[in-house]
């Protein structure tokens, strides 16, 4: 971004900065920073929930329940990306995306089991550079791990911590060291905190509140890594809080689910109940950063790693380049975006940690791949040239990738692949292709197919064969600048 567009950025976060002790009451006067301190850079609370569908936000105008009044306020006062995705749907390897703003298969982590590499440079290791204090409550899921070794599933050694220096109250996979009202987690030397009788999301939003009421000398960088709306893997299914499940019963059931069975007939209300939880934790949240005169200069970031198709694409919960799986909430609130403005542009998780460097005047390391979408908020010339599409890469169920641009979700499947040691392929196949345009919840499967004269007005009378042509050369495009060989990619061999 230009030097000035960051200088106005900043200025805003100082403005607040030297503003936030006059909001509370006179008495306070006596803190106003001197004319001459330089004051602090904001600090930056990311809220992660697990598998948080991007529609169960309804200020995004597509779930009409009125059920997150909390995450609708700030979608309001802040900045809503309409169009942000993960690049990999799969718990692990999203983080490590998130984290590193690199594509899994670069940063090591392309499917459950391998950790994050002890040197990894990450937006942690880059803020606490800067001064921040880096800090992590919740679920991590980014040390080595195993199903076989009950060891690997909470505690996690310094090394393994991608950076998180200061506050760790954390259990690797939380979804096997907790059920949704008893647990434990692992403060930083290993010590086991155990709760019991309260609801998980609510204990992990008390840690992160009694945080924020903590002294803080300098800027923190605070990740909240909520499990809730993640299925309880062992009672496969959700588990919200006692009562909520009956407050959602006959929901509504979004379009992508209508046509499959799956197991949302009976899961949605749990679901619906988790969501609810999730916002009203962000409500506390937000009530306490007012209370201790954080509000007007930290940086408030809500995101998801990956969303949930219940069970309709496979055998599971995601795992699939379809946006249910991928289509992701992110809204920020706080100085510089407190702009109440929906970005229509694609993003997605490897531009997040770029994105907040740049937002605070730090280099972006060479090794981050994704690009700083702050030039959208206020350049159009910079709309005009972003590339909008995003790299999906996916793993465990099968190896594909896909390419999601506003028209079309194309993918390409490596059918040879094995799926515990192949990171990807040299060869793929033409596999699923959606017209997103005519067919929005991605029901019919275009791959293949004759030119159906619907489609052919919306593709700009081009033949369905043209435009997986260009998809395709697209995609390997695509898998270059992210890493990997450029791939031989077929026909999908029952073209008419």
């Amino acid at each position: 971004m230009s030097d000035t567009t960051r200088r106005g950025f900043l200025k805003q976060a100082a403005m607040a900065a030297a503003m936030a002790p006059l909001l509370d009451s006179g008495a306070r006067a006596a803190s106003v920073p001197a004319a001459t301190e330089t004051p602090r850079r904001p600090n930056i609370l990311l809220v992660i929930s697990d598998q948080f569908r991007w529609d169960f936000i309804c200020g995004y105008g597509r779930n009409p329940m009125d059920f997150t009044p909390n995450l609708d306020a700030m979608l309001k006062r802040g900045t809503a990306f309409e169009q942000a995705y993960t690049n990999q749907p799969l718990c692990s390897p999203a983080r490590g995306c998130l984290f590193t703003g690199q594509y899994a298969t670069q940063n090591g982590v392309w499917k459950l089991g391998p950790g994050l590499n002890p040197g990894a440079v990450t937006l942690a290791t880059e803020l606490g550079k800067a001064g921040y204090s880096t800090n992590y409550i919740g679920k991590w899921h980014l040390a080595p791990n195993s199903r076989k070794d009950p060891a690997s599933h909470g505690y996690v050694p310094p090394e393994f911590r991608g950076g998180f220096k200061d506050l760790w109250q954390a259990s690797n996979e939380l979804e096997l060291t907790s059920h949704a009202y008893h647990g434990t987690l692992w403060d930083g030397n290993g010590q086991a905190m155990t709760f019991d009788g309260i609801y998980r999301a609510d204990y992990l939003n008390q840690l992160a509140t009694d945080f924020l009421r903590q002294k803080h000398e300098k800027p923190f960088f605070l990740v909240l890594s909520q499990l809730e709306p993640h299925q309880q893997n062992d009672l496969n299914g959700f588990s919200p809080p006692k009562g909520f499940d009956e407050r959602f019963r006959n929901p509504y059931v979004p379009p992508d689910l209508r046509p499959f069975p799956g197991d949302w007939p009976y899961q949605l209300a749990n679901y619906y109940g988790d969501c609810r939880s999730i916002d009203d934790c962000m409500g506390r949240l937000f009530q306490v950063l007012k209370e201790q005169n954080l509000e007007e200069n930290t940086v408030v970031i809500f995101l998801s790693d990956h969303g949930c198709h219940f069970r309709t694409r496979n055998a599971e919960y995601k795992r699939s380049p379809h946006d249910s799986s991928t289509h992701v909430p992110l809204l920020i609130q706080g100085p510089g975006f407190n702009r109440a403005m929906k970005v229509g542009e694609m993003v997605s998780l490897v531009d997040l940690a770029p994105t907040l460097l740049d937002y605070l005047g730090l280099p972006v390391p060479d090794s981050m791949q994704g690009a700083s979408f702050l030039p959208l908020l206020d350049q159009p010339e910079a709309r005009a040239k972003w590339k909008n599409e995003v790299f999906i890469q996916i793993s465990e169920t099968e190896t594909a990738r896909a390419l999601r641009t506003p028209e079309w979700t194309y993918v390409a499947l490596a059918p040879d692949a094995d799926l515990h040691t192949d990171s990807g392929s040299n060869v793929y196949q033409d596999y699923q292709l959606y017209n997103n345009f005519a067919d929005p919840a991605q029901i019919i499967n275009l791959a293949g197919r004759a030119d159906p004269p619907a489609l052919v007005q919306y593709a700009g009378n081009r033949s369905m064969r043209e435009i997986t042509e260009d998809l395709r050369q697209r995609l390997a495009d695509r898998m270059e600048r992210a890493g990997e060989s450029r791939p031989k990619i077929s026909r999908w061999p029952f073209y008419p």
